[in-house]
């Protein structure tokens, strides 16, 4: 009896294991734009591509439906979601909000986890500059994505973290696809170094403000950018 409870819970393992795998994959492949927006497929092919099995696909596109990546059709398979530039405009809403909420908490902590805090953010900004100085801007962005994913887990607020994690795959879709149209990335560098730098000092209504302004800047960058050359969707 023990033996058979013992392979039960370890086949369950391996078929949470297959399911996460399957999961990590597939968002990776919409993240990336492998899997480009308003591509559809059953989950058997997708399966295929993937290189997993069908039933741990169906299982990880449920938890990607929720996210907002993909939507099950019945019967006619998964489709990837595509976004207008009005669901961008509401994403970088969710950002500004959270991220300076998450800048002036990170503030207020004491001052070892600022210090620490502040330098991490700097070597992610670091990183930016020298991925740019050697035209890897694909280096870049995930530069850019570690300084903004660090600032929010770090806060303390685990809330935050939850919130923002069911539309940074979307805005990451969205600022890869943009990045080699935009003109001011070394912008993004100073404006990074205003928020770790009042963090460090724990000035927190300076760091959610230069948070705040960050976002914005982007917002106010990347929307126009889009209409410009007229992309519907993304």
């Amino acid at each position: 009896m023990a033996a058979r409870s013992k392979a039960i819970e370890q086949a369950s393992e391996r078929g949470t294991s297959l399911v996460d795998s399957a999961y990590a994959a597939l968002k990776q492949a919409i993240r990336e734009s492998v899997f480009a927006p308003g591509y559809q497929a059953s989950a058997g092919e997708l399966a295929l591509r993937l290189g997993v099995s069908r039933t741990p696909v169906h299982e990880a596109a449920l938890r990607l439906q929720e996210e907002g990546l993909v939507r099950i059709l019945p019967k006619r398979g998964i489709l990837i979601c595509a976004l207008a530039p009005q669901d961008i405009a509401e994403i970088y809403e969710v950002l500004i909000a959270i991220e300076a909420g998450a800048a002036e908490l990170s503030a207020r902590m004491p001052e070892p986890a600022r210090i620490a805090l502040a330098d991490e953010l700097d070597r992610a900004t670091d990183a930016m500059g020298r991925a740019l100085a050697t035209g890897d801007l694909d280096g870049w962005g995930r530069a850019d994505e570690t300084f903004h994913r660090l600032l929010v887990e770090r806060c303390g607020n685990s809330r935050f973290l939850r919130i923002i994690q069911t539309v940074n795959d979307q805005s990451h879709r969205a600022r890869m696809l943009t990045l080699r149209l935009r003109p001011r990335l070394p912008s993004s560098e100073a404006e990074h170094r205003a928020t770790s730098d009042a963090i460090r000092r724990g000035l927190s209504g300076l760091a959610r403000e230069a948070a705040r302004r960050h976002r914005i800047r982007a917002r106010d960058e990347l929307l126009p950018l889009i209409e410009s050359v007229g992309l519907r969707h993304m």
